[in-house]
């Protein structure tokens, strides 16, 4: 999601607001490291045809996603407790983001900082050293993680910030997947990060970046990105983690939009430079991943049929005809655009009844923190929490 800044949808010469507003970055600071609590998580999570598989059994990947826990200065505590209400949901699974990109010391949770063209990552206790947190809160939980390297988006940094530091302001979005001094120094921060826990088997899989698209926030996109670009970046990107991690996972983040010239929905017609079934037909994916924001992408003639739409055409068009798992990995409304208890539930029985591999809602909230509801946090005891618990107690017992 992107989480700030509204969205222009292309063809419609309009600018629509994305369900959220903007997020707060003022906690508790924390300035300790938890120490590491007994292991309640073993073993690597795999796939095995278009399901995931632990330990030679299936494994259920159902959750919330969490973008803030390494992000909002938390407290250790605070981020056991967080990962401990999404445990009580029956999550299973939490993807949350490990990136934050400065140009100067903000004295709070920071991952890399840049001086010119030099970025040095952060390993110090709020930068790599609070992300063991963040791991060690989620453990203590039998958590695993979906762990976010980048932002498509200006949230926390972004790729934006390699392209206009490396080569300067005004350049092109995509130079990020081209450039090979944007390319080399992203792979730089990703080896960082991935060799830090490539043992840790907490971590489900590393994902690319969060929503990758030819265009940014506030940068466009040059003439020459195609899906072909993002698609050639996505395999060199995963195949380098594969190469120093054997362990895990490795998904691409996109959204899922399709790559058909021509139709008449800009969400299948490839504009965006994006191609789901060219990003998850890549040898060194694992599984293939899609988001739901139908407000957000214009789909308001009929939002519950679109989502109906959405996920039966990324069961049948990507996960069954690739053999591989595919999660619909971020999908939201907020309350006043449409009845989300009514929403999830039908888009719910979608992901049993098609037989999609899993979902993560956006997003959790917690007893214990509050300032980054966006607008669609889920908080424990609504009726919203209350159906993620049925839906995750159901999706584990269909299999």
């Amino acid at each position: 999601l992107n989480l700030f800044l509204t969205r222009c949808i292309p063809g419609t010469g309009t600018v629509t607001a994305p369900p959220t507003s903007t997020v707060s970055s003022t906690t508790t600071k924390s300035t300790s490291t938890v120490s590491t609590p007994p292991p309640v998580v073993t073993g690597f999570v795999k796939t095995n045809g278009q399901k995931f598989e632990l330990n030679g059994a299936d494994y259920t990947l159902v959750g919330l996603n969490s973008y803030w826990v390494g992000l909002m200065n938390l407290s250790p505590a605070a981020m056991v407790s967080a990962f401990g209400d999404m445990a009580a949901a029956g999550a299973t699974t939490s993807r949350t983001w490990a990136f934050d990109e400065v140009t100067s010391d903000p004295g709070i949770a920071y991952y890399q900082i840049w001086n010119g063209a030099t970025p040095t990552v952060n390993t110090g206790a709020n930068g790599l050293e609070n992300f063991d947190n963040v791991v060690a809160a989620a453990k203590a939980n039998g958590i695993r993680l979906i762990v976010t390297l980048t932002n498509n988006w200006s949230d926390y940094g972004g790729s934006d910030v390699y392209v206009t530091q490396i080569l300067g302001a005004g350049q092109p979005h995509d130079f990020f997947y081209s450039n090979a001094k944007v390319v080399a120094a992203y792979k730089n921060y990703v080896e960082t990060f991935v060799k830090r826990y490539v043992n840790e088997p907490t971590i489900l899989a590393w994902e690319l970046m969060n929503e990758p698209r030819c265009a940014g926030s506030s940068s466009s996109a040059s003439a020459n990105c195609t899906p072909a670009t993002i698609t050639s970046w996505a395999t060199e990107m995963s195949a380098f983690i594969k190469s120093i991690d054997s362990n895990h996972l490795v998904s691409v983040g996109d959204e899922g939009f399709f790559n058909l010239p021509g139709n008449a929905n800009f969400l299948y017609a490839g504009g965006m430079g994006v191609d789901n079934v060219a990003l998850t037909a890549i040898d060194t994916i694992d599984f293939g991943t899609f988001h739901m924001y139908p407000f957000s992408w214009a789909q308001t003639a009929d939002p519950l049929g679109f989502g109906d739409d959405w996920i039966a055409n990324h069961t049948v068009l990507v996960q069954k005809a690739f053999n591989k798992p595919v999660i619909l990995e971020e999908f939201g409304v907020l309350e006043s655009q449409l009845d989300q208890v009514t929403a999830y539930s039908e888009w719910y029985n979608d992901v049993i009844t098609d037989g999609l591999a899993g979902d993560l809602i956006w997003q959790a909230g917690s007893t214990s923190v509050t300032n980054a509801n966006d607008g669609d946090m889920v908080f424990p005891g609504t009726s919203v929490y209350t159906l993620v618990t049925q839906h995750a107690a159901a999706l584990k017992k269909r299999g």
